[in-house]
């Protein structure tokens, strides 16, 4: 009996030793199939990826909508300073124009004035100096005013460019007159060509910001959720009329 129990069980062991290696070569070979061919189980990284380059292609608009709108505050910032500036010109320039405009009435009414005979007098060394006193004191309190330079001054005081201290006081206020017309003239012209260079800066900073606050509302609409009944090829929210077509230029004041 103990011989046929050994028997049996040592012709059934090589059976079933066999039978488990087949069934673990089995399952080694079905365990490499399914990593040597991963695209039937796909990974949940694939099944997200177009859900992330929606999310990423909205980021960068989000980012665009916002650089563009910091761009144009700054631009509309920078068109208000430099209309500022152009004010500013635009009042210098008038008040200069005022100032020659009453230097050259002056000089006309003492040219006027020319043709009559000047007083005679004396032609003594005390009247030349009183001449010389005279001038001195004109042309000090212009240049005061700032209606003569420096350089002005150092001539009437030097008798030097046409600055003759015996010539009578007459005279000379006429000669006074037409010099302080000249720089004031010279002054207004000046003022005017910055004003006009002001003007200039000022066009080109409006146009911009009108140009960049279009882009930002094309920007932030492109953000908006378009309407369920509206389809995928629906053209893009055109930019209302009233931003497209604003003028920032400043106008001019008189």
């Amino acid at each position: 009996m103990s011989q046929t129990a050994l028997y049996h069980f040592l012709t059934s062991v090589p059976e079933a030793a066999a039978i488990w290696s087949f069934l673990l070569l089995l399952a080694l070979g079905l365990l490499a199939a399914l990593v040597a061919r991963p695209e039937r189980d796909p990974a949940p990284d694939a099944v997200a990826e177009p859900a992330d380059a929606d999310a990423a292609r909205r980021d960068d608009l989000v980012r665009y909508a916002e650089e563009v709108a910091v761009a144009a505050a700054g631009a509309a910032q920078t068109a208000g300073r430099r209309r500022e500036r152009w004010l500013a010109e635009q009042d210098e320039a008038d008040r200069a124009w005022t100032a020659y405009d009453e230097a050259d009435a002056a000089a006309r009414r003492l040219a006027g004035a020319a043709a009559l005979a000047a007083p005679r007098t004396p032609r003594t060394p005390a009247e030349y100096a009183a001449r010389e006193r005279w001038l001195h004191h004109a042309a000090m309190t212009a240049h005061w005013r700032g209606d003569l330079t420096a350089r002005q001054l150092a001539d009437v005081l030097a008798g030097r460019n046409g600055w003759d201290p015996r010539r009578h006081p007459a005279e000379q206020e006429i000669v006074l007159a037409r010099t302080i017309r000249d720089g004031r003239r010279a002054g207004w012209e000046s003022a005017a060509a910055r004003e006009r260079a002001a003007w200039r800066d000022a066009e080109l900073a409006a146009e911009a910001a009108r140009t960049l606050a279009a882009e930002a509302y094309a920007a932030a609409a492109a953000l908006r959720p378009a309407p369920a009944y509206e389809s995928a090829t629906t053209s893009p929210v055109p930019v209302p009329a009233s931003v497209r077509n604003a003028r920032w230029r400043p106008a001019r004041v008189g």
